[in-house]
């Protein structure tokens, strides 16, 4: 890592001096107003979301991912542990490379007791995303960075960032399987990693799941969740509570809130609710007809399809078609997974057909839900929780390098709709923002 923020480093101070001056966006008084849509506003090294490739990781496709990244022994899907390395280091990582980020993982997995205390005493009615963010924000106290960070320059604070990260990921698969073994078991259990496991073997043997098929089942959705580049809700509010110097677990929770919110973390979990209504009213094996006309119903209220559709992606989101392979190579004849396959068939010429959809595709989410629950995990309040683990990973990265290129507190201005009012005048009258005459004024 000391080699590559330094190279990384000299890269971003050349782009700066040579095109600091350089506009690369302008700004619509619809944006203004409409959640900042399409504002270009911070820089993301970690990944990026074209609409034709869909995400890439560190430059690398979802495909490339899959052929590249290390896997377990015997198993078909990359480890996640493999992403933590590429989205931290920006290289693809060797077997024995993977290997040591398990290896650190494990080492360093003990929860302190007072944590497992907080966290047993919380009542089981209390929604699993605020018993993880509780039990994340209480390891806080672990912060290498709260400590150290007087001691150290602001140029080595992302060492301090980087300890904490790491710190965080080794942990969070304990607390998020505390939050599902006390909501859902009623169980305690003894946190302690197998250190001959990788870290999602250990996740689900801690949640009490035996089937290696789930631990491949995890190890791809941990992989394929790990990050979205850096204006999704979760990760801004991450990255602006990092801006502000908070330590890793501050930071994370504030996106991990984020993600709890209805808009943001909960896809899967309405897709699985929309295929329960379709078998409800039409039955598990449905005709392609009799699927088109349940959908023309489902649509006239203004309801959307969940799982279908995307901000920025015009194509099948790759991440679903991983999802796809893996359950066509692994689950033989499922009601609810065929009709997820049926749905590919069907939906993308149907809303094509009508002509106001940008995105006729599936997403990820069209998929995730439903191999989760084929595997036995059926608390779908859950899935967030999960969602948060994997995200982890790409939010922990864009924290450490954020630090690395010692980006500045995020602070935007801001105005009243009056004061729009008058700056859109004096834009019209060609002054600028302080009431100065513009360029294009003064050639007039």
């Amino acid at each position: 890592m000391e080699e590559i923020v330094k190279e990384q480093r000299e890269v971003v101070k050349k782009v700066i001096l040579e095109h600091g001056k350089t506009v690369v966006d302008t700004i619509k008084v619809s944006q203004l107003y409409g959640g900042m849509r399409g504002i270009l506003g911070f820089i993301c090294e970690t990944s990026c979301v074209l609409p034709k490739e869909g995400i890439l990781f560190r430059g690398h496709s979802t495909a490339k991912i899959e052929e590249c990244l290390p896997r377990a022994e015997d198993g078909c899907v990359p480890l996640p542990e493999g992403m933590i390395w590429l989205l931290m280091t920006g290289k693809l990582p060797t077997q024995e490379e993977v290997k040591y980020i398990t290896k650190y993982l494990n080492e360093h997995s003990t929860l302190p007791e007072y944590v497992i205390q907080v966290m047993d005493s919380l009542p089981k009615e209390l929604h699993p995303m605020t018993h993880f963010a509780i039990g994340l924000q209480a390891l806080q106290l672990n912060s290498i960075t709260l400590k150290k960070r007087k001691e150290h320059q602001k140029t080595e604070w992302w060492r301090l960032i980087l300890r904490d990260a790491m710190d965080l990921l080794s942990k969070i698969t304990l607390i998020a399987a505390h939050t599902y073994n006390h909501n859902y078991r009623g169980e305690k259990i003894c946190y302690q990693v197998d250190c001959e496991l990788d870290w999602s073997a250990n996740f689900t043997k801690m949640m009490g799941f035996k089937n290696p098929k789930f631990d491949e089942c995890i190890r791809m959705y941990l992989t394929l969740h790990a990050d979205h580049e850096g204006g999704n809700v979760s990760a801004h509010a991450c990255h602006l509570v990092g801006s502000a110097l908070a330590d890793p677990y501050i930071s994370f929770v504030a996106g991990l809130n984020g993600l709890a919110g209805p808009l943001h973390g909960l896809a899967n979990q309405e897709v699985l609710t929309f295929l329960n209504e379709l078998i409800k009213d039409i039955g598990k094996t449905p005709t392609d007809e009799q699927v088109l006309n349940w959908l023309k119903g489902w649509l006239k209220p203004g309801k959307v399809i969940p799982g279908y559709g995307h901000a920025v992606l015009r194509v099948t989101d790759p991440r679903f078609t991983t999802q796809e392979n893996f359950a066509k190579r692994n689950i033989k004849d499922d009601a609810m997974v065929n009709l997820v396959h049926q749905l590919y068939r069907v939906v993308p010429n149907f809303l094509k057909s009508l002509k106001k959809i940008n995105n006729p595709y599936p997403n990820v989410d069209a998929h995730s839900g439903v191999l989760l629950s084929y595997y036995e995990m059926k608390q779908n309040d859950f899935y967030t929780v999960l969602f948060g683990v994997s995200r982890a990973i790409g939010l922990m990265s864009q924290l450490v390098w954020a630090r690395a290129f010692m980006y500045p507190i995020e602070r935007p201005d801001t105005t009243t709709t009056e004061g729009l009012l008058e700056l859109i005048k004096a834009k019209k009258e060609g002054k600028d923002k302080q009431g100065n005459d513009t360029k294009d004024a003064k050639e007039k």
